[in-house]
């Protein structure tokens, strides 16, 4: 195994080992994030534009892979093994997190820079605002697509390590690269579809709903029956109770494998209290899913299986005592 000092050295033999790789999609992802868009660039209102450079793609790419793969390297096989998943889970949702921050303040520049260009002024200072709000914009897009290459590619180092999906605690994971599954807040997916719809964020196709408890071990049950569906309802939009364990973790792996799209709806607890989980339901139902699976878990689950039910959902109940034993459960 090749011994690295720097991420150059990496860099450079990554570079050359191309051609022998698997991920060339997250190649192509670096490539296309990190693009100058101007020979100038502005990350602030008050900063003044100043000639800096993107990364290099083939560093950044490097250091995702160095960053995530030593930890688990280093923890591997160690009374510590169990800690490394926490820590990367953490860095990807280090790069998540920066990505929405970045985001939001594109967002700001973008609205400011449509209502300059609403309110027309024929003056030089007017037009001077105006390019450089649109500089700041490109910068702020240009960072935030770069972030989401480094998230999208750590994100999939996670789940080879393992074998679990990477799921932000707030805000929608639209992956970049398309190896992963577009994981969607509800929220982002609601006011998508409200306003005008967005594809990233409001993906059309037929709705199948999964819910269960948090505590299940079958992974090829709920899998069989996935790809069952996914043969009859190809185009299919996978929908979520957004837990990060049990039935939806493994639902939205299958969804990464599959490749389909999932939307989480998670219930806001602290807005809405105990009734949150019940108008959460509700909004599922509204969704008009056109399939449904729920496992047994909680009240939570036998109120949405009811609610399905009367809505004529065509629904896949599913109790703890049907999974098969945990042994068997491997999936390849």
């Amino acid at each position: 195994m090749n011994k690295f000092t720097n991420f150059a050295d990496l860099a450079a033999t990554l570079a050359a080992d191309r051609a022998t790789r698997s991920d060339d999609a997250h190649e192509q992802s670096y490539d296309g994030a990190f693009i100058e868009h101007s020979e100038l660039a502005k990350l602030s209102v008050m900063d003044e534009p100043m000639a800096t450079e993107m990364p290099d793609p083939d560093m950044a790419r490097a250091a995702v892979e160095l960053a995530v793969g030593t930890i688990f390297d280093v923890f591997r096989d160690t009374r510590m093994e169990e800690f490394a998943q926490q820590i990367v889970w953490g860095f990807v949702n280090s790069f998540h997190m920066t990505a929405r921050i970045a985001e939001g303040r594109e967002d700001d520049a973008a609205k400011k820079l449509g209502e300059l260009a609403r309110n027309y002024d024929p003056s030089e200072i007017h037009a001077v605002e105006m390019e450089e709000t649109q500089l700041l914009c490109q910068t702020l897009q240009g960072c935030r697509e770069a972030l989401e290459a480094m998230r999208d590619h750590a994100s999939a180092v996670y789940h080879v390590e393992t074998g679990k999906p990477f799921t932000a605690t707030r805000g929608s994971q639209v992956a970049r690269t398309g190896v992963t599954a577009s994981q969607i807040a509800a929220r982002d997916f609601l006011a998508a579809r409200n306003r005008q719809r967005n594809e990233e964020h409001a993906p059309t196709g037929p709705m199948v709903v999964v819910s269960g408890g948090q505590v299940w071990h079958d992974h090829e049950m709920l899998w069989d029956i996935l790809d069952d569906i996914k043969a009859r309802v190809p185009e299919m939009v996978l929908a979520t109770t957004g837990m990060r364990k049990g039935v939806d973790a493994i639902a939205t792996s299958w969804a990464q494998a599959r490749k389909v799209k999932v939307i989480s709806f998670i219930p806001k607890m602290k807005e809405l209290g105990n009734r949150a989980p019940f108008l959460r339901n509700e909004n599922l139902v509204k969704l008009r899913p056109v399939e449904a699976i729920v496992c047994e878990g909680s009240g939570i689950q036998s109120n949405l299986a009811q609610r399905l039910r009367q809505a004529g959902v065509p629904l896949h109940i599913r109790r703890i005592a049907d999974q098969r034993a945990a042994q068997r459960t491997q999936r390849a």
